[in-house]
């Protein structure tokens, strides 16, 4: 027993030490968000970011359309059943939500708990495109000259320090050359200070250049968050009163969405968080599909949408043509058949495969890794489970016609 409280206390006195110590590390670094991180995560259980985190942070609310969209249902949706395969996987990498619509018609629908049909989950970096779209209606519309002036032009704090080179079609092509360290799971990235901590644009302030702006793809979230800060300049309202106008209450949202903030009454997190149920982001797979015309209106302009889908001769960190990204949008090539998706973290996709008239939607809290076999360079890039999901998509419309 003596020998079991000596233990006892020399484990406090190594959890006391260690304490003491990521203290000191904190102070020291001056990353203080990591307070933040700590407690809405490790101190949760958890390591990372999850979809359910909303009511985490500070957010802005985006009410229902008051003339809501209702899809259409299949007389024989759900007709498919999953193989055993199919659910094992499923299981495997955290799938919550599997929809599939042919046009505006609803084909299948599942949802794995917790999830449910009016569940609300985080978009992750699936509302870049979101951000991409506002910029196109807000240029369409006279607000933003053009994307290939100086994002300076709207930010002061960017006429300095070569900065000034950066050009909004730089910020959208993921190819500004600024020093933004992009991951999920460093603790010491500027996507977690961006995530978790309270001064988004002072971080957004102090990104410096390292590379020649428009020469070299390098995905990076400050790219957004800068986006989101212009459209805010420009349009003299926020993200989410943006949203609200240009593409929630058009495309007829039958819920409420969210944007998550930087602090109380601060600014949207543009890089990432926006909530919404998974029929109300299914809704942003319609304008894909339909290069931006839905209902008969063309919502955002078709020769934008045509933008967001070319996919410029931009070298990528492996070395290869940048074959998989346009203006804040995904596209792979699949052998001229394209599908152009938007992509978040853990595994959030809304994908439209105009050659099938689909929509796919999957949300989840995994996802599998990327392709990096430079031997089949269409597929660099992407993820192994985005293939899964389009057969899987494919096999459900040839079964329910």
């Amino acid at each position: 027993m003596n020998k079991f409280k000596k233990g006892l206390k020399i484990f406090g006195f190594v959890l006391l030490g260690l304490f003491l110590l990521i203290n000191v590390l904190i102070v020291l670094s001056g990353k203080y968000y990591l307070y933040s991180g700590i407690a809405k995560t490790y101190l949760r259980g958890r390591t990372g970011p999850g979809i359910y985190d909303l009511e985490l942070f500070d957010y802005n609310t985006t009410k229902a359309s008051k003339t809501p969209f209702i899809w259409k249902k299949h007389s024989a949706k759900n007709a498919y059943s999953l193989t055993q395969k199919d659910l094992d996987y499923n299981e495997k990498i955290k799938t919550r939500a599997f929809l599939v619509f042919r046009s505006d018609t609803l084909l299948y629908e599942k949802y794995w708990a917790p999830h449910h049909i009016k569940a609300v989950s985080n978009s992750f970096s699936a509302a870049k495109s979101v951000i991409s779209m506002l910029i196109g209606i807000a240029v369409d519309e006279g607000k933003i000259k053009s994307i290939d002036e100086p994002a300076s032009n709207y930010l002061p704090e960017y006429k300095k320090n070569g900065r000034e080179k950066i050009s909004i079609r730089d910020l959208l092509l993921m190819a500004s050359g600024l020093d933004w360290n992009e991951s999920g799971k460093n603790p010491l990235s500027h996507n977690a200070e961006g995530y978790f901590g309270s001064d988004l644009k002072g971080l957004i302030s102090r990104l410096n250049i390292v590379d020649k702006p428009g020469k070299k793809f390098n995905y990076q979230s400050g790219n957004t968050q800068i986006l989101g800060y212009i459209l805010e300049k420009a349009t003299g309202k926020t993200v989410t009163a943006n949203m609200k106008e240009k593409l929630w209450d058009p495309l007829g949202a039958s819920s409420d969405a969210f944007w998550s903030l930087d602090k109380e009454n601060g600014d949207e997190k543009a890089f990432c968080c926006m909530y919404a149920t998974a029929r109300d982001f299914a809704l942003l797979g319609r304008v894909l599909l339909n290069k931006g015309k839905v209902g008969g209106k063309q919502i955002v302009p078709q020769w934008y949408m045509e933008e967001m889908i070319k996919t410029p001769s931009l070298q990528t960190s492996e070395g290869i043509t940048n074959l998989r990204y346009g203006l804040h949008t995904w596209v792979y090539k699949n052998n001229g058949n394209p599908i152009y998706y938007c992509r978040g973290l853990l595994g959030q996709y809304i994908m439209a495969m105009p050659s099938k008239n689909l929509i796919i939607l999957r949300l989840g809290e995994k996802r599998d890794k990327k392709v990096e076999k430079i031997s089949n360079k269409e597929k660099v890039g992407h993820t192994e489970d985005l293939f899964y999901f389009i057969s899987l998509a494919e096999k459900i419309a040839s079964k329910i016609k």
